[in-house]
């Protein structure tokens, strides 16, 4: 009777814990392992393209990019949010070039009970295609994450009730953040979070 008493016991705890381990649905877990292996396509390219900031403008010595763990905590979902006056801002490059973009709106980020802020930019790039960015500091700034700031990409539906994820797992470094040989752009004081955003890209140097 007491062997049967300490393997139900046993088989109780076990259960706690599988419950404590699995507090994501099994969408969000077969995610986070999608991010997971994401990021290591993305160290092969990084090493190994010739497009890479490793390998384009002299070779840099390359080791596996650091990250914070996957997690859902910093998945949000949000409307997109168009100023009704879009401001072309100067902003400036990491070596005082300066650089022209359009303040386009903004995403809301709801956290803990409060709201954020994540701005919105339109740009060019060199060929003159217009293209999208959220570029951001937070409280991780310069401490785990990268001094100058962290970007993420941003595709624009066409539809204007559309509802936009922002995964902060995909946030990324600029490419100096590898390499003095780039200059990429500085987020302005009103792009910070005032959050410490414990996902995505770490600083490549310790």
């Amino acid at each position: 009777m007491k062997s049967i008493t300490k393997y139900l016991l046993a088989m109780l705890l076990v259960c706690a814990l599988a419950a404590c381990e699995s507090e994501y649905s099994i969408e969000d877990q077969q995610y986070l392992q999608y991010i997971d292996d994401y990021r290591v396509t993305r160290d092969s390219v990084m090493e190994f393209a010739d497009y890479s900031p490793f390998n384009k403008k002299g070779k840099v010595e390359f080791h596996p990019l650091n990250y914070f763990e996957p997690t859902m905590e910093f998945v949000f979902y949000s409307k997109l949010f168009e100023y009704e006056n879009k401001d072309t801002v100067q902003i400036f490059g990491t070596k005082g070039d300066e650089r022209e973009a359009v303040r386009y709106g903004y995403l809301e980020l709801n956290y803990d009970g409060d709201k954020y802020k994540l701005n919105l930019y339109e740009t060019r790039d060199q060929k003159g295609n217009v293209y999208y960015m959220n570029w951001f500091t937070d409280k991780t700034t310069n401490d785990e994450s990268y001094a100058v700031g962290r970007y993420l990409n941003f595709r624009k539906s066409a539809d204007k009730n559309f509802t936009y994820k922002i995964d902060f797992n995909m946030a990324y470094n600029p490419y100096c953040a590898y390499s003095k040989d780039y200059s990429c752009t500085i987020p302005l004081k009103e792009d910070y979070i005032d959050l410490a955003i414990t996902a995505g890209e770490k600083k490549f140097h310790e």
